[in-house]
């Protein structure tokens, strides 16, 4: 396994970033306590794209440009279309506890996990489902009986869905059928004593993931292969491939999750280190 050097500061003064995003030549994300998503290009200029009053978390587009926002307390997809917030899709029937990350294909078909429980009081782990929404909005269940579905991917060619399963320590794959319906489930790579959060993947068909108790973010292949690492000050939540070639790993990172540790308290982080593969795929 290849360690990589220590990333530098990006970005700092978040809440607890969320769902890092490259699109149109910036690095979009959600602040949760903020209750905003930010762009920031390059320079690390900064706007404010929109505010998301229950708190924003996974990020997407449509087809014709309009933002997709999970809207994680009470439980819906809003659709930004550049001057108005509009309800783009009701998750309440399917999602057990907050709505949390969201991949997007082109398409404009948007997978959305939840939290299954009441993750920040304590309770029992519970499986939970990944909703589909589609274009339209029209929603219904796409995968269940997942241990916390977190980041998750999107092959370029569209065919395959994989998504962490942040408490079960392991990636699991779909094939993507007609109607972007999920079919035939398998392990893609268990990762045990890790929890898998946010994840990107690259070029040769590896994937970028956020350890959420390990400080580091880790590339793992097909099988369950860690091939490279980087390890963070501050707990690491998200990751993505971006800058204009695609090799640059940006890290969300953030003092802890419960929100007591970090609402308000402006700790968190975006950082950047480089890599040799670039992003490619969804998100």
């Amino acid at each position: 396994m290849e360690l990589l050097p220590t990333p530098q500061s990006f970005l700092e003064g978040l809440t607890f970033g969320e769902s890092p995003r490259w699109h149109e030549g910036r690095l979009w994300y959600s602040d949760y306590f903020r209750h905003q998503v930010r762009a920031a290009s390059l320079d690390g200029i900064e706007e404010v794209i929109v505010e998301v009053p229950s708190q924003p978390s996974g990020l997407g587009w449509l087809p014709n440009g309009d933002l997709l926002a999970v809207s994680m307390l009470d439980r819906r997809v809003l659709r930004f279309d550049g001057s108005a917030l509009h309800l783009h899709a009701d998750l309440s029937e399917i999602a057990t506890s907050h709505c949390n990350d969201m991949t997007t294909d082109l398409q404009g078909r948007a997978y959305v996990g939840n939290f299954g429980f009441d993750l920040h009081a304590g309770a029992d782990v519970t499986p939970a489902t990944v909703a589909l929404v589609h274009p339209d909005g029209a929603v219904e269940a796409a995968a269940d009986n997942l241990q916390f579905p977190n980041g998750a991917v999107i092959t370029p060619d569209g065919n395959t869905y994989i998504v962490g399963e942040s408490f079960g320590c392991q990636f699991t794959a779909f094939d993507v059928g007609d109607n972007g319906h999920l079919k035939n489930r398998r392990l893609w790579a268990a990762v045990p004593g890790m929890i898998p959060d946010g994840c990107c993947m690259d070029a040769e068909g590896g994937i970028w993931f956020a350890d959420a108790v390990g400080k580091a973010a880790l590339r793992v292949l097909e099988g369950g292969e860690i091939t490279h690492r980087v390890n963070t000050e501050l707990n690491c939540y998200a990751v993505m491939l971006g800058g204009e070639d695609r090799k640059t790993l940006f890290l969300v990172t953030a003092p802890g999750l419960h929100p007591d540790e970090v609402s308000g308290r402006y700790q968190g982080r975006i950082e950047m280190v480089t890599v040799e593969i670039p992003g490619v795929g969804f998100p």
